[in-house]
C-alpha cells in the first residue's frame, strides 16, 4: 500500500510539475552548412578553386572512386518549367514568329505581337484556334527569348521548344504541365543556376560536369506527374532558363564554363565509373565533412563517401553558412511536432560527421515525440543537420 501511495504522489508531482513548466517563447539553434551535404560541396569546390585546383581535381576529391571522362551527351532532355497550372501564356518577341501543333496535327503559324493563351478545359487544353491534350510551340529565331507567364512567374526560355500537356493530378483534376525540350549537353546546362556565375572558373566547371552527370542519370524515363525527365526546382536541380546565361556581366562566364566541358560535337565530361555516368549529388556546404547517403536518406551508395570539407566552415569562403544562427518560435516548434506546446528539445543520435539524426520534443502535458532530422529541419527551416541547441527561453 505504501508503494502504491508513493507512485500516486510521484505521478501527481510530475503532473503538477509539467502543468507549471515554463513554456519557452523561442528556441535558438547554431550550426554550419546548408543542404544535405552528400557528394559535391559547392562551397568546397569554390574554396579548392581559389587554391588553384582544377575541376577534375575537385570532382575526384569529392567522388574519390570515380573518374571524369567523356560520355555521349547528345540526347534531348525534357525539363518541367510549370507544374500543375490551370492557365499560362507564351509571349514570342515581335521580331519573331511562332508555330503551334495540337496533338499530332500539322504545325500552323500563329499571330505575332500577342500572347498565346492556354487554359485547362476538361481533360484538354484550349489554346489559340483549337483544343487538344498536347500542344507544341516553336519559334523561328534561335536567338529569341520567349516568356512563359503563369501566376506571378515570368520564365524566360531561349533554346529548344515548348510542350504543354494536360495531365491528371490526383485529387485536383487535369492541370497543365509545361516542359522545355532542349539539348542536354549545353542548352540545358546554360540554364542551371546552382552556383553564382561570378565564382572561379574551376568551381563553375565542376558544377557543370556534376549537373550534366546528374541529368544523364535521370533520363531513363519520363515522370508521368510532370511529363518530364527533371523538374526545374529543388526536386532535381535549379534550372532558370535564359535568366542564367543572360545575367548582366556574369552570365557569359557560366556559359563559357559549360562550353569548356564539351569534348567534341557529341561528347561532354561526366563523372563516371567504368566509363559509365554514376549517381551524383551536390549541395551548398557541409558542417566540415560531407555526408554518407545512408545517414541522410537511409540508403547506401558505395561510391558516395564522406570526405573532409574544411572550406565549408571557413568564413572567408562560405560567408553566410560557415556559422549560422536560427531562432524558431514556440508556435512553429509546436506545429512541427504536432504538440500543444514544447517545453524542451533534445538532440538525439549523431552521424560520424557530427550531424544530428533525430530530434525529440517534450510538451507540458508530458507528451514526447521524436522526428527524423530531415523532417524536423524542413519544418522549422534549419539550413542543415549540423547544429546545436543554443538557448530555449
Amino acid at each position: 500500500m505504501k508503494r502504491y501511495l508513493a507512485l500516486i504522489v510521484l505521478f501527481s508531482l510530475t503532473t503538477i510539475s509539467s502543468a507549471y513548466a515554463v513554456v519557452p517563447k523561442s528556441f535558438t539553434f547554431t550550426g554550419s552548412g546548408f543542404g544535405h551535404g552528400v557528394g559535391l560541396s559547392q562551397y568546397g569546390a569554390k574554396g579548392q578553386a581559389l587554391e588553384g585546383k582544377s575541376a577534375v581535381e575537385i570532382l575526384k576529391y569529392y567522388f574519390p572512386q570515380a573518374e571524369v571522362t567523356p560520355v555521349v551527351d547528345t540526347a534531348t532532355i525534357s525539363v518541367n518549367i510549370a507544374h500543375r497550372v490551370t492557365a499560362l501564356s507564351i509571349v514570342v518577341p515581335p521580331s519573331d514568329s511562332a508555330t503551334v501543333a495540337i496533338d499530332t496535327a500539322v504545325a500552323t503559324s500563329v499571330p505575332q505581337n500577342s500572347p498565346l493563351s492556354f487554359a485547362v478545359s476538361g481533360k484538354s487544353i484550349i489554346g489559340p484556334g483549337g483544343i487538344g491534350r498536347t500542344w507544341t510551340i516553336r519559334w523561328n529565331n534561335p536567338q529569341s527569348v520567349v516568356l512563359v507567364n503563369y501566376g506571378k512567374t515570368k520564365f524566360q526560355v531561349s533554346h529548344g521548344y515548348l510542350r504543354l500537356k494536360a495531365v491528371n493530378a490526383p485529387g485536383i483534376g487535369f492541370r497543365i504541365e509545361a516542359t522545355n525540350l532542349l539539348r542536354l549537353r549545353d542548352q540545358y546546362l546554360y540554364g542551371i543556376a546552382e552556383v553564382p556565375s561570378s565564382w572561379p572558373e574551376a568551381a563553375l566547371q565542376s558544377q557543370a560536369i556534376a549537373s550534366r552527370t546528374y541529368a544523364l542519370m535521370r533520363m531513363n524515363s519520363i515522370k508521368r506527374a510532370c511529363d518530364c525527365h527533371v523538374y526545374n526546382s529543388m526536386y532535381d536541380q535549379a534550372f532558370v532558363g535564359y535568366s542564367k546565361e543572360g545575367e548582366p556581366r556574369y552570365g557569359q562566364f557560366w556559359k563559357a564554363a559549360v562550353d569548356s566541358t564539351l569534348v567534341d560535337e557529341s561528347h561532354g565530361l561526366a563523372i563516371t565509373i567504368n566509363q559509365l555516368p554514376v549517381s551524383v549529388f551536390f549541395s551548398s556546404s557541409s558542417g566540415g565533412m560531407t555526408q554518407r547517403p545512408v545517414d541522410v536518406w537511409g540508403t547506401d551508395i558505395p561510391h558516395l563517401v564522406s570526405v573532409p570539407d574544411p572550406w565549408s566552415i571557413d568564413p572567408a569562403v562560405n560567408k553566410n553558412f560557415a556559422l549560422w544562427k536560427k531562432k524558431v518560435s514556440q508556435r512553429v516548434m509546436a506545429k512541427a511536432f504536432g504538440l500543444i506546446d514544447v517545453i524542451e528539445i533534445k538532440l538525439g543520435e549523431r552521424t560520424a560527421t557530427n550531424s544530428v539524426l533525430n530530434v525529440t520534443a517534450i510538451s507540458s502535458d508530458g507528451t514526447t515525440k521524436t522526428l527524423p532530422v530531415g523532417t524536423f529541419k524542413s519544418a522549422v527551416k534549419l539550413p542543415s543537420s549540423w547544429f546545436e541547441l543554443a538557448t530555449q527561453n
